[in-house]
């Protein structure tokens, strides 16, 4: 074999990190070392890998070409070594999830497969959905926990769990003792919102479709602490995913508001490059948060979403053939 495991190590991490001397410093391995690396596995094959431009290596065609069946069998020849050590460690892997998920279930999830599997090390990278996107289709996050509707010619996006957004108010806002509230008064009064980009927006302008234009948006922001302060304080109405907010309704510091007639149910999803090798530690971290959720009434998949979810076990039982 022209190559070694450790050549490839070099190759990946310089695709991640677009720069020879941060890809050493993460392998821990000196600047000198991870250049003979890498320039040897481009001699032993007399071609590139990467454009430099400067001290910024960009991947080349062949570059991207090889990259997906680099990862897979790395991931392979780790899941070997544990093997042949008699170990059943998951090992790491990188998550990404947008922030209602990432804030109010990931981290409780990911908390309980790494109590569940010692040694095992996830990285959790919280974003909107635009962003946790991006670094998938990059394999700079081996999977994604989104929020938002998603098709791309490149990614397995698989339903995990129901959801519905809620709109909500503070106590002593006009709308609190209203039993529902019409289309005219969705048109009567402020708005404070996610930003463009995110899964819960996305989710809100279509349930708004025929009045969004119209709406009165003061204030986008990129947090759902940050929305539910600026509702506590008065300064309009927002509507997030009902997960962010049942403690605050169970204390009574908002307020939830029914508008019959919108449509605010939507799916949580997971997204995986169609390249990704899938690894046994990713198979049991989707098992988890299918788990995790549902027992949870707000979470029960629907007969629709339980027979796509049969699309989704497919995939992952391809990943092994």
């Amino acid at each position: 074999m022209k190559f070694t495991l450790r050549q490839l190590e070099v190759f990946l991490e310089a695709a991640r990190q677009q720069n020879l001397t941060r890809a050493a410093k993460s392998l821990a391995m000196s600047q000198s070392a991870a250049s003979s690396a890498l320039k040897e596995l481009e001699q032993q094959f007399s071609t590139q890998l990467f454009d430099r431009i400067g001290k910024r290596l960009q991947l080349n065609d062949l570059g991207h070409q090889i990259r997906p069946e680099a990862e897979a069998l790395l991931e392979k020849a780790q899941q070997l070594e544990q093997k042949l050590s008699s170990k059943t460690l998951v090992g790491q892997i990188k998550v990404g999830a947008t922030l209602s998920i990432g804030n109010y279930l990931a981290v409780n999830i990911v908390a309980r497969m790494m109590r569940d599997k010692p040694g095992t090390h996830i990285d959790l990278e919280v974003a909107n959905t635009a962003s946790i996107t991006e670094k998938v289709l990059n394999f700079d996050l081996d999977i994604g926990l989104i929020e938002g509707e998603l098709h791309h010619r490149d990614l397995n996006v698989m339903p995990w769990c129901d959801d519905e957004l809620v709109v909500f108010c503070a106590p002593g806002h006009k709308f609190e003792s209203r039993t529902q509230l019409t289309d005219q008064d969705l048109l009567n009064t402020d708005w404070i919102l996610r930003e463009a980009g995110s899964g819960t927006r996305q989710a809100f302008d279509r349930a708004m479709h025929g009045i969004l234009p119209s709406l009165n948006v003061v204030m986008e922001l990129q947090h759902t602490e940050a929305i539910k302060r600026a509702v506590e304080a008065g300064l309009g109405i927002g509507c997030l995913s009902r997960i962010t907010l049942q403690e605050a309704f169970k204390r009574g510091s908002l307020t939830p508001l029914l508008i019959p007639g919108r449509d605010l149910s939507r799916q949580f999803y997971f997204i995986m490059h169609r390249q990704k090798y899938v690894s046994q530690g990713i198979k049991e971290l989707i098992q988890l948060c299918r788990h995790w959720t549902a027992g949870s009434p707000e979470h029960q998949r629907s007969a629709g979403s339980r027979t796509r979810s049969l699309d989704s076990e497919k995939i992952l039982a391809d990943s092994d053939a």
